[in-house]
């Protein structure tokens, strides 16, 4: 009833009930106990708890909660609490072997005219062995009584009845039972603090490695697959998970186990989605096993953080047996770390989100800012030139026309070639699906050629390609606006009568373009830079037109789609060289005609 009602249940071994619960109290942080106190005092407590707590932790405001069924006595104190008897015939058979065997070394001891006491402290000894072999404490108050028995049956006068005639037998007896008990209890509560210390440990490690492995994913559906797997290895249980998205319960996933003999699909119906969408509403365990929808076939809890619900795991509980409660700490241990890491994952994926947005929203503001700045001059020009042009004045003659001429188609191609790097960055965006062919490249520098700058006449250009026919996987349209523009930087930054240089050769199975100038190089700081977007080196001006910064960083995107690499390096002895390599394709005898 308590878990129903959301509280948390805790198990607590010790010898020392009021040692216990201090202890629990002051490692949970807790300031109000609540304890519920039977009206009949047990017989063998002295001193009532609830002093007892008081003197050892007075801090604490303790609330005592009286039985109103006074008259259910408190077995809470006995040895013995038959109520939680389990019967096992294997135990018993072991005791009764046990028994035996003791009794046979006795009369083995007797032939041999021992002293009854190693007959005494025999029986003792195979009590306390009985007591590690079997489970419950019944079987060792059985071996205790029935060792007693024995004793007097075979070991004491008048020899095979059930009668003593020495007057010191009968404190023999109580203190061979005593010892017994004793002894055997003592083993017990041992057993009982091995175990509660091994499940410890177990937990700690099951709940290490949740973190370790919760550690290692980076969405939310690996997330969520750790989880049940982990939730799988533990329960060895068939597992259902319902993933929730934006207050809606997701398609279900089922896990089974290696060792499931459970037909899956027995078990699957609308009435158990009907079950995981109540515990998504209500944030509450239900189905299997509760007092909510007990009818399912699966126990439903939910995975939450702070605020939300992540998703819902319902784990199939077979033949409707309970799960243990150090089962269900760990369970929901477990969920508790996945909705951390869930919360996490959730949050970083929104700061991702927003930084990406952030980033996208200050690339806007820098493209208006740049376009709406150096268009202004390229238009500028070719209005003011196509105004005198209109004029149709007698003083401008045929030479200065073809000057202004030259200045409107120089800026218009400038604008062009803009455009065309506009229209690629927002293709390559987009993720629009690149058009890769095998193509011979001195075929796609040949058109390259017939696209670039016309004031690469003004320099000493020359065409080094290699002596072998060099094929890659590219897309013709994007590669030939990367080696314009490779070239009208070149073109753009070096003086008049300077010389450029295009090549192009086999390096390993790389196919490898470079264009070279002689000009007036790169610094460091803008080798780091000279591909990010916007970036234009102002130092190393040579035109009028100061540029948007998109024709580098176009070139490395694209060639980062044709998964190749782009690189800038010095030119000796003085200029810059930047070149691109792309994976080589083997060129077939079709091919070449």
């Amino acid at each position: 009833m308590a878990e129903q009602l959301g509280a948390k249940l805790s198990v607590l071994y010790g010898d020392n009930v009021s040692k216990q619960i201090v202890e629990y109290a002051k490692i949970s942080q807790i300031s109000k106990l609540v304890i519920g106190k039977s009206v009949q005092s047990s017989f063998w407590s002295r001193e009532n708890i609830v002093d007892l707590i008081s003197q050892e932790a007075p801090e604490l405001d303790i609330y005592v909660i009286p039985n109103a069924r006074g008259q259910q006595k408190n077995t809470s104190g006995t040895l013995y609490n038959f109520k939680k008897i389990r019967f096992s015939l294997s135990d018993l058979l072991k005791t009764i072997l046990m028994l035996a065997l003791v009794t046979s070394c006795g009369l083995a001891f007797k032939y041999w005219n021992f002293n009854v006491a190693n007959i005494i402290m025999l029986y003792i000894l195979g009590v306390q062995i009985n007591a590690i072999f079997t489970k419950g404490r019944i079987f060792s108050l059985i071996s205790s009584v029935l060792s007693v028995l024995c004793f007097n049956y075979f070991f004491t006068e008048p020899y095979y009845t059930f009668v003593a005639f020495s007057s010191n037998y009968p404190i023999t007896f109580l203190i061979m039972l005593a010892a017994g008990l004793i002894t055997s209890t003592l083993i017990k509560r041992i057993q009982e603090q091995v175990r509660v210390s091994a499940e410890k440990s177990y937990r700690t490690e099951v709940l290490l490695q949740t973190n370790k492995d919760l550690a290692q994913v980076d969405s939310v559906v690996e997330i969520l697959e750790a989880t049940v797997q982990q939730l799988k290895k533990l329960l060895d249980r068939d597992i259902v998970i319902y993933p929730i998205k934006d207050k809606v319960l997701g398609d279900e996933s089922y896990f089974s186990t290696e060792s499931s003999k459970y037909n899956l699909e027995k078990y699957q119906n609308f009435n158990e989605r009907g079950v995981a969408e109540w515990v998504m509403h209500n944030n509450k365990r239900a189905g299997a096993t509760t007092n909510t929808l007990s009818a399912a076939n699966y126990l439903y809890l939910s995975i939450r953080g702070k605020n939300q619900s992540f998703a819902v795991i319902g784990i199939l509980m077979k033949d409707k047996n309970e799960l243990e409660t150090f089962e269900k700490s760990i369970i929901l241990a477990i969920l508790g770390e996945a909705g951390l890491a869930l919360e996490k994952e959730i949050l970083r994926e929104v700061q991702q989100k927003n930084e990406i947005q952030i980033e996208q929203e200050q690339l806007r503001v820098n493209l208006l800012r740049a376009i709406s700045h150096d268009l202004r001059t390229p238009l500028t020009s070719i209005s003011g030139h196509a105004k005198l042009l209109m004029k149709n004045d007698s003083t401008i003659n045929k030479l200065q026309i073809q000057e202004l001429s030259a200045y409107i188609y120089d800026d218009s191609m400038w604008l062009i070639n803009l455009v065309e790097n506009l229209l690629s960055i927002t293709r390559l965006d987009e993720k629009i699906e690149l058009k890769l062919e095998a193509n011979i490249i001195d075929e796609v520098v040949e058109e390259a050629l017939k696209h670039v700058d016309r004031h690469l006449k003004q320099h000493e250009f020359s065409l080094n390609l290699a002596d072998e026919l060099l094929m890659a996987k590219m897309d013709v349209a994007l590669m030939i606006q990367v080696i314009v523009n490779l070239i009208n930087n070149a073109v753009k930054y070096t003086p008049i009568n300077s010389k450029i240089e295009l090549q192009t050769k086999k390096i390993n199975d790389e196919l490898v373009l470079e264009v070279s100038d002689n000009g007036p190089g790169i610094t460091d700081k803008a080798k780091e830079k000279i591909f990010d977007l916007f970036y234009t080196d102002e130092n190393r001006q040579v035109d009028s037109k100061r540029g948007l910064g998109l024709g580098l960083s176009l070139c490395k995107s694209i060639i980062l789609a044709h998964g190749g690499q782009i690189y800038v390096k010095d030119n000796q002895p003085n200029g810059a060289i930047i070149g691109f390599k792309l994976p080589l394709e083997e060129v077939l005898i079709s091919d070449e005609q």
